[in-house]
């Protein structure tokens, strides 16, 4: 296809010049200088990254009907015909904006928190817009290269690009040539520079009377931070200005007279609605880059809220946030050295954080929850405004002790590459839970998460199994939930890499039951399968991984402690080969159902397990999954059976039940009794005991009492609590 080197024709070249937002101090906003100093190259003072773009030309040669461009041939033929052709002045024909395609080009390869990432989308005149986002390295001087991993709208026919970017002093003469190739052939397009910025967005801040927001802070103001970081002020504008968006204000920014929240001067999310359509000067019921924030004094639930993304109301969410500055916000820890800067970082803070869920952020460890718009994997460690500093380990000290004012990685790859739609507010709706809600310094309840092996070190395929139970943490007795427990969320997180969410692979249903947890006591326990849930293994390499458990119990966000366990490298080959065959969904669900007699391929892999990986503890899993089923008559569905009872005028389901096989299942279950320390050790002593007792009532059932006295008697004899974590 043609590279069509043109000028925009109406585009604005140039930077983006961010208009400063209002701050509730005087003073000006401190800019920094345009290039580094003392002086560097000038290829490294002349950045590349930023916001291109192309679009095709105005007029276009006839005759003939103008065509409707084709998905990715901006000039189809019939506008360009091969060959010279002299360019006569009747010729050339106005093409109408609605049928000028165009692009738009995001390179962020330099700069502060470069994503080494290149976005683009192809609008499309009545045909849509299809967006694409690569992963690239440098291949050579201002080269980059690599593979695009993210398609959304219609179908791209490109798999690889690579980026060639023209450095100049002058932001009109910036461009960058990019060529796709795929299976739709090859591309070459020149985009012209547009901003250093990705994206552009809109902000007004209107006050309360009463309220007492922190727009603008010192980095240094308080002494716990960073060592390493620049002693510099800090605004809200800065804070999205250096995540890569051009900030501008409304002009709209003013008072609201408290009488707007009611007599009792505590905010309802549908008055904030209220007020908004009110007094935000962009209110629109549209999509827009544009955001309202409200600085209240308190909302309706009460001081222990400190801030929320409100506006859920109608077709269109995320345009409205809030920060309650006499909640908890405006309370520093007992103990503080610098408490008036705690708060001052804090209210700050909670206006940053809310402000991010209204671009569609999730909190840090909740981003797989829901219905992500993007793969992104949950960050529960992340110094991020997205995380709780309070969830971390070692709590908001360790929090602020790493905090550089900034979103994650993975965070600014969305903001900064996603699809319009997913980030723009008004656009798609949020996901999932967007308030920031007080934790107690002294919580009621805790999640306590344990291992059952002391060492917590594991053999290659053997499957890792948790503990998880409720901690009484107060001082008084506590009334729990007896099943609270049981939907919640394990992450794992091997070293070096991203934590990943391990479901549950069932949820049911089941009669309440409230236990007595006195101070200190722990109850509420669930055992869990780790390794792997119903999106597949995440336990399938060697090496150190980290677990937790996130839930939510009486509407109080808990996270567990974390669980460091070892996965060892396998012991030969056959280990090696077989992993293939066990990390299938079906041998995970027989492992977790215990058994099954329908899941043929499974229980072949399992026997495979046992034949070949005798005196590795995987068989010993695998031979109380294949023993299970045995102990009882077993009923499955006939499917052949049930279309043919279906067709008949009474039809129903037909079962059939597959006779217990005792002498085979003591034959599978025998390692309980002649290994049983390395049962208990490898199964856990809670399993270990649910399978013996299955099996002595088994063979009780069947006369077999010696054997079934034998098994009741090494199973008591091995009973007991296993380690704490």
């Amino acid at each position: 296809m043609s590279d069509y080197d043109i000028p925009d024709d109406g585009i604005t070249n140039g930077t983006a010049e961010a208009i400063p937002v209002p701050r509730p101090m005087p003073g000006p906003i401190p800019r920094p200088l345009p290039f580094p100093w003392p002086p560097v190259p000038l290829p490294i003072l002349i950045g590349v990254s930023g916001r291109y773009r192309w679009r095709a030309p105005k007029v276009w040669r006839g005759p003939g009907p103008i065509p409707i461009p084709f998905p990715f041939d901006p000039i189809p033929s019939p506008v360009d015909p091969p060959g010279p052709r002299p360019a006569a002045e009747a010729d050339l024909v106005p093409l109408p904006w609605w049928l000028r395609p165009s692009e738009t080009l995001r390179l962020d390869v330099d700069g502060r928190y470069p994503q080494m990432t290149v976005s683009g989308t192809f609008h499309r005149p009545l045909q849509g817009e299809t967006h694409w986002i690569a992963a690239v390295t440098e291949t050579a001087a201002d080269t980059w290269s690599g593979g695009i991993w993210f398609t959304h709208g219609g179908a791209l026919p490109y798999t690889q690009v690579t980026v060639t970017a023209r450095r100049s002093l002058i932001p009109a003469n910036r461009q960058v040539t990019v060529r796709f190739v795929g299976r739709g052939g090859t591309l070459t397009r020149t985009y012209r520079w547009q901003s250093e910025s990705f994206r552009d967005v809109e902000l007004e801040f209107d006050t309360v009377a009463g309220a007492s927001p922190v727009y603008e802070i010192g980095t240094h103001d308080h002494p716990n931070r960073p060592s390493s970081m620049a002693d510099e002020p800090l605004s809200v504008a800065d804070v999205f200005e250096r995540a890569g968006f051009a900030v501008s204000s409304s002009g709209g920014d003013g008072a609201i007279p408290l009488a707007e929240a009611g007599a009792d001067a505590r905010w309802t999310d549908a008055e904030m609605h209220d007020a908004m359509q009110v007094y935000w000067s962009r209110f629109a019921d549209k999509p827009q880059w544009s955001m309202w924030v409200l600085a209240a004094q308190l909302h309706q639930a009460g001081d222990s809220l400190g801030g929320i993304m409100f506006d859920d109301i109608g077709p269109n969410h995320r345009q409205g946030t809030a920060l309650f500055t006499d909640s908890f916000i405006a309370r520093a820890p007992a103990g503080d050295s610098a408490p008036a800067a705690w708060v001052r970082r804090m209210k700050l803070w909670t206006a940053v954080h809310e402000m991010g869920h209204a671009f569609n952020l999730a909190h840090s460890w909740q981003k797989s929850l829901g219905t992500p718009w993007m793969a992104l994997a949950d960050e529960p460690e992340a110094r991020s405004f997205m995380n709780y500093p309070y969830f971390v380990s070692g709590g908001q000290e360790a929090f602020f002790a790493d905090f550089e004012y900034r979103f994650s990685d993975s965070e600014l790859l969305f903001m900064r590459h996603a699809p319009e739609a997913f980030v723009e507010m008004g656009n798609a709706d949020w996901f999932d839970d967007h308030a920031l809600r007080q934790q107690p310094h002294a919580p009621r309840l805790g999640v306590r998460l344990r291992a059952e092996r002391a060492d917590r070190t594991y053999q290659f395929l053997e499957p890792v199994r948790v503990a998880a139970s409720l901690v009484n943490t107060s001082d008084a007795p506590a009334l729990v939930d007896g099943h609270a427990l049981d939907d919640g969320l394990l992450l794992v997180r091997r070293a070096g890499g991203p934590a990943r969410p391990v479901r549950p692979f069932a949820r049911y249903f089941t009669r309440g039951r409230v236990d007595v947890l006195e101070p200190g006591m722990a109850g509420a326990e669930e055992i869990r399968l780790v390794s792997a849930g119903p999106d597949g293994w995440q336990i399938t390499e060697p090496g150190d991984y980290t677990i937790r458990m996130v839930t939510t119990v009486d509407g109080e966000l808990l996270i567990s402690n974390p669980v460091r366990v070892r996965i060892l490298p396998p012991a030969h080959y056959d280990e090696q080969v077989l992993a293939q065959d066990v990390f299938t969904d079906d041998v995970a669900r027989v492992l977790r159902f215990g058994g099954s007699r329908c899941l043929e391929g499974a229980n072949a892999t399992l026997e495979a397990v046992r034949a070949r990986l005798p005196e590795r503890r995987v068989a010993l899993h695998a031979g109380v999954a294949l023993g299970l089923p045995l102990l009882r008559p077993f009923r499955t569905l006939d499917f052949d059976a049930a279309r043919d009872a279906l067709a008949a005028p009474r039809g129903g389901p037909a079962f059939t039940a597959a006779p217990a096989d005792v002498e085979r299942a003591r034959a599978l279950l025998k390692p309980l009794i002649d290994d049983a320390g390395a049962a208990v050790e490898t199964l856990g002593r809670e399993m270990y005991g649910a399978v013996s007792g299955q099996a002595v009532d088994a063979l009780r059932a069947a006369d077999e009492g010696p054997a079934a006295d034998r098994l009741e008697a090494v199973a008591s004899a091995v009973s007991g609590d296993g380690p704490s974590e």
